[in-house]
């Protein structure tokens, strides 16, 4: 029990100490309750989650962070639904479908669960969504990551996707009430597989890797 309690508080500093570190560079807290309280007022259609590498066969503090704020919003009426996004970039398991497990495991129904499966760079994690989002037939659309991506996408977003697009940065205090460090449920991760897995620095170049960082090898035909 004892070792139990050592491993709990471990996991909740920890999960603390990689939230403060990503709020460093990025969205305040400040601005983040601002957005979070605007988009109370709005709601949206479908929010996009972009993926996490799914290793060592459980999730990482980054995806539990963001399946959670997920969760968050669709408890509170912000999301209607929620689409993860991601394919198997860096491990053999598509991000998308594990993030859709966890999501489900801890609460969102199924039938408000969609995933986008194509998108190997954060760029095409919101483009490739919204495209199937749109094509779903959801109007209001909404980004929902970490400070640090959702400021990192804003710019591509407005410039690149669509103005109307919003943002949802995570809400320290929000998403650490949830107690995310509490629950670690069973997946099935072997669903999520990809057979003949080739990961992504050994199928491309460092450079290639950049332009599709800066959204420059984007798929503008995907989700027509």
């Amino acid at each position: 029990m004892k070792k139990e309690l050592k491993i709990l508080i471990s996991n909740f500093l920890l999960f603390v100490i990689i939230i403060l570190f990503i709020n460093a560079c990025s969205y305040t807290q400040s601005a983040s309750k601002r957005i979070l309280n605007k988009s109370i007022a709005k709601s949206y259609d479908i929010v996009v989650v972009p993926g996490v590498p799914f290793t060592n066969e459980k999730w990482s503090l980054a995806m539990k962070a963001r399946v959670y704020w997920s969760k968050f919003l669709y408890d509170k009426g912000i999301a209607k639904n929620v689409m993860y996004s991601g394919s198997a970039v860096y491990s053999p398991f598509y991000e998308s479908e594990i993030m859709a497990m966890y999501a489900e495991a801890i609460g969102i129904p199924r039938d408000h669960i969609f995933i986008e499966t194509k998108a190997q760079h954060s760029t095409e994690n919101i483009y490739y969504s919204y495209k199937k989002a749109k094509k779903l037939g959801f109007e209001n659309i909404a980004l929902a990551s970490d400070p640090f991506q959702t400021k990192m996408l804003r710019r591509f977003i407005k410039r690149k996707l669509n103005r109307d697009v919003g943002i949802i940065p995570f809400v320290n205090d929000s998403l650490i009430a949830m107690k995310p460090y509490m629950t670690d449920p069973a997946i099935n991760y072997n669903q999520a597989y990809m057979y003949g897995f080739v990961s992504l620095p050994e199928r491309e170049s460092f450079w290639k890797r950049l332009r599709g960082t800066w959204g420059l090898k984007i798929d503008l035909t995907a989700y027509n």
